[in-house]
């Protein structure tokens, strides 16, 4: 196989501190020291398989690896990451690290659902863990679920209010933002959903472009759809779609307009275009479940991670954004965490 090793002695680790159960804190990371007080697990093997956006998407595969590296410095286990360059690899890289007796198999996204489903049923005794879809009838395999409607929510609130400022460079009089898709499944439409249900509560006369690239690793693709959506007036785009959303900030940044992040903070791909990033804590939700798996408290079924225990959120906006617009999104963050609004996950 083609494996990157990470082992403990280097690896970034979450800023956060783990909360009770399944709670997280979006986080930032720094680079991990190995002292005496590291306990050793080097004989507990952990395999994580990327999805085809491989660790250089800047977004969840990115993520994951970031929470495998962190429970190697936390727990001392032994990690291996395996990027997967097309979908039929997704059967042959889980397969591999369960024969070579990882006692937990990550698989990074929605996609790998029926690979998961044939090779966790063939090797019953493996852990799995698979990030953003369900899998309830195996024993063997948790399923990390995020409710990213919510802070694409935030992100649209903040989106729509923004198209009512004045006096801003980026802000043209076209009331029109975009968003790109990079392929039509639940984690993809779930953010964009919230994302549109945002801008249409703050701004009901607001012009939402939607758009598909069917890819994650095409960023010429987000960037001609970007393109697209800015020359028929979008101002802010927001691209839900890997690496190739990565072309989408790109065009935002050459076309002087906002765009917003998506996964992780994406602030540092274009610090002053970027306005702020809808996040999703893949990085702990991986830490967390590498945990449960090594000290025997490993709970199959789904683990969900939403506002109120941190695992979505949205990252610091730059100063383009007023601080009485921050104001307003920290208020709908508090009516959803309380149910009194409760985003849509797909698109009417």
């Amino acid at each position: 196989m083609n494996r990157t090793f990470a082992r403990s002695a280097t690896g970034l680790v979450a800023l956060s501190l783990l909360l009770a159960g399944c709670g997280t804190q979006n986080t930032t990371t720094a680079p991990a020291t190995n002292t005496p007080t590291t306990p050793s697990n080097a004989s507990f093997k952990v395999g994580l398989v990327t999805d085809v956006g491989g660790l250089n998407d800047h977004s969840f595969n990115h993520l994951a690896y970031v929470g495998l590296q962190a429970a190697e410095a936390k727990y001392g286990i032994s990690g291996s990451v395996v990027q997967s360059h097309q979908t039929s690899d997704y059967l042959t890289n889980l397969t591999n690290f369960a024969q070579a007796g990882d006692k937990l198999v990550i698989a990074v996204g929605y996609l790998m659902n029926s690979a998961v489903q044939t090779v966790s049923k063939k090797f019953p005794k493996t852990k799995f863990l698979i990030i953003d879809d369900a899998i309830t009838n195996r024993p063997n395999v948790a399923s990390a679920l995020f409710n990213t409607q919510e802070c694409g929510y935030l992100v649209g609130v903040m989106a729509g209010l923004m198209e009512k400022q004045k006096g801003i460079a980026q802000i043209n009089n076209k009331n029109t933002v975009g968003t790109i898709g990079g392929m039509q499944i639940p984690p993809v439409e779930s953010y964009m959903a919230g994302f549109v249900a945002g801008v249409k509560k703050v701004d009901p006369t607001a012009n939402v472009l939607v758009g598909w690239a069917n890819s994650f690793t095409d960023p010429a693709s987000g960037e001609a759809i970007a393109n697209q959506q800015i020359s028929n007036g979008a101002d802010i785009v927001f691209p839900v779609a890997g690496a190739t959303g990565n072309g989408a900030i790109t065009a935002a940044k050459q076309h002087n307009v906002f765009a917003i992040g998506v996964d992780a903070n994406q602030n540092y791909l274009a610090p002053q275009t970027v306005m702020t990033s809808a996040l999703k804590a893949v990085d702990v939700a991986t830490e967390t479940v590498i945990g449960q798996a090594l000290h025997n408290q490993f709970k199959s079924g789904i683990v969900t991670f939403d506002l109120k225990n941190k695992g979505v959120g949205y990252a610091p906006p730059i100063k383009a954004v007023p601080a009485s617009i921050v104001a307003q999104v920290n208020h709908y963050a508090t009516l959803i965490e309380s149910g009194k609004i409760t985003p849509p996950s797909t698109l009417s």
